[in-house]
């Protein structure tokens, strides 16, 4: 199994910036890519960024532009840089980790609002 443990969330004002980091621990060897989805209320959960062990990225079109993910393989951490915030991208954000499972943090709170 991964466990998957997410730090970075907060409250920011529009225009500002976060990092969210996403540590990976347990069967860490057999992940392949690892992304950030997002889901706000009363809507469904979308990609935001997805990363490959590779380093081949892709990201929402909402997005493009404003953020970066990164990932740390020796740290098993993977980060998403968030820059030029507004409130839509106010979001439960959820890091995932895929193997032949689907692995999800329990998530953290970005709040976007002045």
């Amino acid at each position: 199994q991964v466990q998957l443990v997410e730090s970075g969330g907060g409250l920011v004002q529009p225009g500002g910036s976060l990092r969210l980091s996403c540590a990976a621990s347990g069967s860490i060897f057999t992940i392949y890519a690892m992304g950030w989805y997002r889901q706000a209320p009363g809507k469904q959960r979308e990609l935001v960024a997805t990363i490959t062990s590779g380093g081949s990225t892709v990201y929402a079109d909402s997005v493009k532009g404003r953020f970066t993910i990164s990932r740390d393989n020796a740290k098993n951490t993977v980060y998403l840089q968030m820059n030029s915030l507004n409130a839509e991208d106010t979001a439960v954000y959820y890091c995932n980790a895929r193997t032949p499972y689907a692995w999800w943090g329990q998530g953290t709170q970005v709040t976007v609002s002045s």
